[in-house]
């Protein structure tokens, strides 16, 4: 026995050591590019006001408070600083900036007039910068319109300059594409009907701002369709119209009036708020601009529809680990060379994932295995079936989601004197549950479904043994495991600017093994061991959604969960006979992960007929 328990001990130690291992989160984009308007500027007027208050202004919104986009750069770590006058970030939006035009703007009487440089030249500044590339794996918005349909209702003809703009902010997300861009947000126009500026001029005014803003977004969409260029939508137009509708809800007492008591919410700091806490309970900041609560609410919403589809890929991947886990299963149930005849097995197990990668997910899964053997001369033949359940929480309270298979399949091996070699074939019907909850400020909106799908699972699984009867034995051991999971298509509910659909995924993993097996053979109660390198040879894929309240803008796609494709797996257990049952107990768990651990707990029975 001494010599089957520094054995096992030192795969112990391997194990917890390789687990404790730190791992350090990682964002899905390079870098967050902002090409913009005052609704997206995070300062480019800031070094030109005087020094005493840059501090606590330089902001379209209820200074020092944040825009949109800096909610969104903070969440992935990236910059949201402003370009321009001194500053390098890459925030390129500009107060005042039209679509393709570029202007001016004085801020104070007998001072020098500002450079406005419209998107179509921040897109230029920016490629400008990079060598005329766009870095493939950083999240570009796009975002502008809105002083071209101010200028409209200044005057300026309407057909012109609305298509102008359109074919302009089309262009910009063309060029960024062909640069290079992948993954570029396009948010609608906000309802300026709804805006206090709007409301001054009546209900004339508010239809107008309404009509102007839909046919704006109309004719965007419809064109960045029509040249075959995929964005991801934020659908700004209702989510306003749905906070303005209920403000309560959100926290706010007052959604016509101006939070601040300057002209323009850029020099607007917490000395000109109409209340102390109008920041967070207005809706506007002054007669356009939203403020600060308005802003984070916009930022939350935009990271859910950036997020929600990448967190779909987490029922796949939950189906795939519980896959490997049932197939260690089924191979651990023949622990050598078997005697002659019928026998039976059963087991249960308690599956646990946890990923706290980027607060990923986590969950608990009991299941069951049955299954029934016939032996001759070393070879098995049989057949299995089996019932899971798991429960698993999003993180960051991002919802919920259940998850439960029924599992039919076939198993066959043969075990000589040294050499062992089984394989297993089996399909799951899998049903799911999933609640996903957004958070817009105080309120929260839940979304849930109902998809099906299915795991078809194929595991080869070999070694050879050194060693002799009685005595430690030991070994390689290598093994494949495939699986294809696919999940159906489905929609959530509540429909509204947060709902979305997602298409159907179909997804391969095929993991290889290699490692070290040992196991006692002697004595009644016989310890066994293994550890093996893990390898995915599958590549990940992006996650992919689309917008309930946009539905003809189509799918939309975004970077994929990616999850380890090297890692460590040990398995230890004892063999031993158990109320006049030969049973099986063991632990099994994976290390070298990225912040995250995969672990089974199994007890496995058998005996003859």
């Amino acid at each position: 026995m001494q010599l089957s328990k520094r054995p096992l001990r030192s795969l112990m130690a391997v194990a917890i050591a390789l687990a404790a291992m730190p791992a350090m989160a990682q964002s899905p984009y390079s870098k967050t590019v902002f090409i913009g308007d005052s609704l997206t500027d995070q300062g480019y007027f800031r070094p030109l006001l005087p020094a005493s208050v840059q501090p606590v202004t330089g902001q379209f919104t209820t200074n020092p408070g944040w825009v949109w986009a800096q909610y969104v750069a903070d969440y992935y770590g990236t910059n949201a600083t402003a370009h321009g006058n001194g500053q390098n970030g890459d925030n390129y939006a500009i107060g005042g900036a039209r679509v393709g035009v570029d202007t001016t703007q004085v801020l104070a009487a007998g001072t020098p007039a500002i450079p406005v440089y419209s998107l179509k030249t921040q897109t230029q500044q920016y490629l400008q910068a990079n060598g005329g590339k766009a870095d493939a794996n950083a999240l570009y918005t796009v975002w502008g319109g809105a002083n071209d349909l101010f200028a409209i209702q200044a005057g300026a003809p309407l057909q012109a300059t609305l298509g102008a703009a359109v074919t302009d902010q089309v262009g910009i997300v063309g060029t960024l594409k062909a640069a290079g861009a992948q993954y570029i947000v396009v948010p609608t126009l906000p309802d300026i009907g709804l805006t206090p500026a709007a409301r001054a001029g009546g209900a004339v005014g508010m239809a107008q701002g309404t009509a102007l803003a839909k046919a704006y977004n109309d004719a965007l969409f419809a064109g960045l369709k029509s040249a075959g260029l995929q964005v991801i939508p934020v659908d700004t137009f209702h989510i306003l119209q749905e906070i303005v509708a209920s403000p309560a809800t959100y926290g706010f007492v007052n959604v016509t009036s101006p939070a601040c008591t300057t002209a323009s919410s850029l020099t607007c700091n917490p000395t000109a708020y109409v209340n102390p806490n109008a920041a967070n309970n207005y809706v506007f900041a002054d007669g356009v601009h939203p403020t600060t609560a308005t802003h984070q609410m916009l930022g939350q919403y935009t990271l859910s529809i950036l997020e929600a589809p990448r967190n779909q890929q987490i029922l796949t991947h939950s189906a795939q680990t519980i896959g490997r886990s049932r197939a260690d299963q089924v191979s651990l149930h023949v622990g050598g060379r078997p005697a002659d005849g019928m026998s039976w097995w059963g087991g249960v197990r308690g599956d646990m994932q946890r990923y706290d990668h980027a607060d990923l997910y986590d969950g608990l899964a009991p299941a069951g295995l049955f299954g029934m053997d016939w032996a001759k001369d070393g070879m098995v033949l049989g057949g299995f079936a089996g019932y899971g359940r798991m429960d698993a929480d999003f993180g960051n309270s991002k919802g919920d989601f259940t998850q439960s298979d029924t599992t039919l399949g076939l198993f066959a091996g043969w075990y000589g004197d040294k050499v062992w070699v089984n394989g297993q074939v089996s399909y799951s019907w899998l049903d799911y549950d999933v609640t996903r909850r957004v958070q817009l400020g105080p309120a929260e909106r839940t979304h849930t479904g109902k998809p099906e799908g299915s795991n078809l699972t194929a595991a080869l699984n070999a070694g050879y043994e050194f060693g002799t009867e009685g005595g430690l034995r030991h070994g390689p051991i290598a093994s494949v495991i495939w699986q294809k999971v696919k999940l159906d298509a489905y929609t959530e509910s509540n429909l509204s600017a947060t709902a979305l659909g997602y298409g159907n995924q179909d997804v391969d993993s095929t993991v290889g093994r290699l490692g070290w097996q040992m196991r006692f053979d002697g004595g009644s109660v016989k310890p066994y061991a293994q550890i093996t390198w893990d390898h995915e040879f599958e590549d990940g894929q992006q996650a992919s959604a689309w917008l309930q309240t946009m539905p003809d803008v189509g799918m939309y796609k975004v970077p994929g969960l990616e999850f380890d494709e090297d890692y460590v797996t040990a398995i230890m257990g004892v063999r031993m006979e158990m109320f006049g049952l030969n049973s099986n107990i063991g632990i099994s768990t994976t290390a070298a992960q990225n912040s995250a651990r995969d672990a089974t707990i199994f007890a496995q029975f058998s005996g003859s007929f």
